[in-house]
């Protein structure tokens, strides 16, 4: 596979209220295809678009719709590199994703904390 060539992380936006951030986020994971290019993406530095191609059972066109929902997300960047376009995970949208997963699991705990 490639080398690290997409720029450094940018920095995190203030995010909008947590309901929305999930479910754009689970829209954008709403595809078996882009859940495994995502574990691919976080398995390495970089990717190329054709070598996502050759990983996966699918045509050079639906990877690259997938790889479009998965940026227009912010949950992979890309950069264009000659005639190329090098993919990678943004690890700091993945962390933000993580997070607000896991305030939906604390979240039934706290509501029933409340009512007590």
């Amino acid at each position: 596979m490639a080398a690290a060539c997409c720029p450094p992380e940018p920095a995190p936006q203030a995010p909008a209220d947590d309901e929305t951030e999930v479910a754009a986020l689970a829209k954008a994971l709403g595809h078996p295809a882009r859940v495994r290019i995502l574990r691919i993406l976080l398995e390495q530095e970089a990717c190329f678009c054709g070598e996502l191609v050759e990983l996966l059972p699918l045509a050079q066109a639906t990877v690259s719709q997938h790889l479009k929902v998965l940026k227009d997300a912010g949950l992979i960047r890309g950069e264009i590199e000659g005639p190329r376009v090098c993919y990678c995970a943004n690890r700091e949208r993945v962390r933000q994703l993580a997070a607000l997963i896991g305030g939906l699991a604390e979240a039934p705990a706290q509501a029933l904390a409340g009512a007590a």
